[in-house]
Order: structure tokens, then sequence, then C-alpha cells
């Protein structure tokens, strides 16, 4: 199952405890799923075919808040679609957008977008990347929504696509603080946890690339201290040296691989780290004068 599909599912097994709540749930996905037409009898509401968790949600809110009893296939009844319109206040409903009245407490609001999550949301894979939405029909009903968001302090976004509009959210913690809001903590704590593990893999990521980087940068510096104290034996010869730097460039010659801390133990004495950096800076000068002369 998608990481989409999952929050569906946790939101499907959530149940408004209050009436007001659960309305406000019904409005979002009945204005949004629903097929509503005027018919000889009065009103008529239809379903798509496909079961989803919006519609099974939806079938459970109508029998618990209106005791309205359905199969997956049936449609609602004309005198049972006036009850429930006049209570999602249907009449107020323009362009998918729901009516204030209905979602003026924060717990309506709530349930209200985890319905809308319901109906038109989806999210991507937190694997591949954060990216939470919601296909709106208008942009006045993608308004209301980013507006109802940012009720919550999750800021959000706006796109056109296929001639409807969307709402988007990219950042990790927001859509973090979104779960929360649609009462989804389950998928919450699954994508704090793959932030946890992304986290610690770019941080390892950094760390091996920082000690590639310096690994690759002593082998530059130790291939050009190679080449000065080669140049120097053939050029000038080993003996013409000052003992320590002669030493030096033999200990240098024979462990070419070796970092500086470990070069200053095969000296004797030993040298620390700056010593050793010293004197081969020392070799490679002379090489450069020796060359720089040669070209006079």
């Amino acid at each position: 199952m998608s990481f989409s599909g999952k929050i569906k599912e946790e939101i499907e097994q959530n149940i408004p405890s209050a009436r007001h709540c659960q309305v406000a749930e019904t409005a979002a996905l009945l204005i949004n799923i629903g097929q509503i037409r005027e018919v000889k009898e009065g009103w008529e509401i239809r379903f798509p075919t496909e079961e989803t968790p919006g519609k099974r949600k939806l079938f459970t809110l109508l029998k618990k808040t209106f005791n309205i009893s359905l199969t997956l296939d049936e449609t609602v009844t004309a005198e049972d679609a006036e009850r429930v319109l006049e209570a999602v206040r249907y009449s107020a409903a323009k362009d998918k957008e729901v009516s204030g009245l209905l979602i003026k407490n924060t717990c309506c609001k709530r349930s209200y977008i985890a319905g809308l999550f319901l109906a038109t949301g989806s999210m991507s894979n937190p694997e591949n990347g954060y990216h939470l939405e919601f296909v709106c029909e208008s942009k006045a009903q993608a308004a209301q929504t980013m507006e109802l968001l940012k009720d919550f302090e999750v800021e959000a976004k706006e796109a056109e696509r296929k001639g409807r509009v969307v709402v988007y959210i990219k950042e990790a913690d927001a859509i973090s603080e979104l779960l929360t809001v649609m009462g989804a903590g389950l998928s919450m704590m699954d994508l704090e946890n793959v932030k946890i593990v992304k986290g610690i893999r770019n941080s390892v990521n950094r760390k091996v690339n920082c000690d590639t980087a310096n690994i690759n940068k002593c082998l530059r510096a130790a291939d050009r201290q190679i080449e000065d104290i080669e140049y120097l034996q053939e050029h000038v010869g080993f003996k013409k040296l000052p003992d320590s730097l002669r030493e030096m460039a033999e200990v240098r010659l024979e462990y070419p691989e070796m970092a500086l801390g470990e070069l200053g133990q095969m000296m004797d004495p030993p040298l620390g780290k700056s010593g050793v950096n010293h004197r081969l800076r020392r070799l490679s000068e002379m090489a450069k004068k020796h060359r720089e002369s040669r070209e006079e």
C-alpha cells in the first residue's frame, strides 16, 4: 500500500465523537465525492462505483450521523438527501466551498480537513520526497483550503494543473503537522522516522564526502611532495641535503601513502605533524628554487 493509502486508511478509522464534527467531515466528503443533482422528487445523491476510503468513511458517517444505511452501490433517496444536504448546508456550497458555519470550531476544521484529504488529497512516498496535495475544483475552494491550513500554521502553495487548482505542501515539518491535525498520528510517526533515517543518511554521506575530499587532498599533496623529492634526488642529490631533510626525503619516498602524523613516527627522533609538514615544505621550496634557477 502506498504511503498516501496508509494515511487515508488511518483517517477512515477515526470517527469524530461530536455530531457537529461528523457533519463537517460529511460535508467535505459529500461535496467532493457525491454526485448531487436535482430530480422531480427533490434531490438525489449518487456515488462513484469505485470503492475508496473516502467513500467508505462517508457511508459510515451517513449511518452514524443521519441513520442512513447504504450498500456501496446505493443512492440516497430524495427524503434522506434533503435531510443530509440541509445539514451540510449544501445550498451555501459554491465552487465546492463549504459553508463557514460548519467549520467555526477548531475541532470541526480538523474533521473537515481530514475529509477533504480523503476526497481530494494525496501524498508521495516520503522516501522519494515530501509532497502532500489537495486537488481543488476551483480557485475559491483552493483559497478556502489554504486559509484553513493557515489556521493550523501550515503554509501551503497553489498551482494550476489540468484545469484544477492544486494546493500543495513540500515542507516535511508542515506535512507532519498537518497529519497530526487530520488525526493521522501513526502516519505522522512513520514520516518522522523517515526524516530521521534520511537525516542520518545525509549526515553520513556528508562525512564520507568530506573524508574523501580530505583523502584526495592529502594524496595530491603527497604526489607533489614525492615529485619534488625525486627532482631533488635526480638534480641535487640527497648527500647535499641537510641530515634532517635527507632523512625526511627518504622516509617520504619509502612511505608515499602515509599520513603526516604517521610519517613523523618513522623519524629518529619522532616528529610531530607540524614538524613533518615544515620539513616537507622546505624540500618543496628547495625544488622550486632549483627549477627556477635552471630556467634563467
